[in-house]
């Protein structure tokens, strides 16, 4: 199966596919922590919120995270050349900076944002296989797919370069099929986003569901790293995601041990949730 990228113009504008499902990803996580605030009578409005500083934030950090790792200094003000963990580290350290200042303690916006980080992962994996990027090593399997416009296409030459190993012989402008990786995290970060839904009913403390995200997100990027076509070596076939995977899993497991257990009392939403105005102390009395 050949698979071509999406894109295509309005003007002087480039639209890809790539630009189109992160519009779509923010857009339904925004919805689901919508759907969860008014399912718990609190303010929705802090849905937009969080959307727009995971917006922010999530390109300054994978703009950030993507020079640190080449080099290209010039990628800063290019249209491509973002890495999703640091969009994940921006974009989680723009949304606890604004709950912060809005007084809302982190429990409650990790509470919030589990489960939405999980689908609009997996929106977004739809982007990266419509603009052919971020694909899988060689495979015969039936749904493995050619990307000859890819970025780069799944040519001998450029699976090559990314560690990949060929029998003598092969022609290097052979385009070959893939595992198209992206569709399998689409469909494992779907399953993770309907699993973490149902737990909104888990008797568990604020914030633990965030935890689970973490440990799920981190054993799927892991295992995805397998079979994934990359460059970024550290230990032998160990991919620098992968050791971040690790680091995601180890902070998803001290988040779940700390709030494994239910609070005794219902923890009352800060006054930013329930639609109403903190006290100023220096103005009460």
């Amino acid at each position: 199966m050949t698979i071509y990228p999406l894109s295509f113009h309005l003007g002087p504008i480039t639209i890809t596919g790539y630009g189109i499902m992160m519009m779509v990803a923010f857009l339904m996580a925004a919805w689901a922590i919508q759907v969860d605030l008014q399912r718990r009578g609190m303010n929705q409005d802090y849905a937009a919120d969080i959307v727009f500083a995971a917006v922010v934030g999530g390109i300054v950090g994978a703009k950030i995270w993507y020079v640190l790792l080449t080099g290209e200094w010039d990628a800063l003000f290019r249209r491509g050349g973002f890495v999703w963990y640091g969009g994940f580290l921006g974009g989680v350290a723009g949304v606890l900076a604004m709950g912060w200042s809005k007084r809302v303690p982190a429990r409650w916006t990790m509470e919030l944002t589990g489960a939405p980080l999980a689908l609009g992962y997996a929106l977004g994996r739809v982007g990266c296989f419509l603009v052919n990027d971020d694909y899988g090593i060689p495979s015969t399997l039936p749904w493995a797919m050619k990307f000859p416009e890819g970025l780069p296409p799944t040519t001998v030459a450029n699976l090559q370069q990314l560690h990949v190993v060929f029998p003598p012989g092969a022609i290097p402008t052979e385009v070959v099929a893939v595992h198209p990786t992206q569709i399998y995290e689409t469909a494992l970060m779907l399953l993770a986003f309907a699993w973490l839904w149902r737990l909104r009913n888990h008797r568990h403390a604020v914030g633990w569901r965030f935890g689970v995200y973490l440990v799920i997100a981190g054993v799927e990027r892991f295992l995805i790293e397998m079979v994934r076509a990359k460059d970024d070596r550290l230990l032998g076939p160990f991919t620098l995601a992968q050791l971040t995977s690790i680091l995601l899993i180890v902070a998803g497991v001290i988040v779940m041990q700390r709030l494994s257990e239910p609070e005794a009392a219902p923890v009352a939403a800060p006054p930013v949730l329930r639609g109403t105005t903190a006290v100023d102390p220096a103005r009460s009395g």
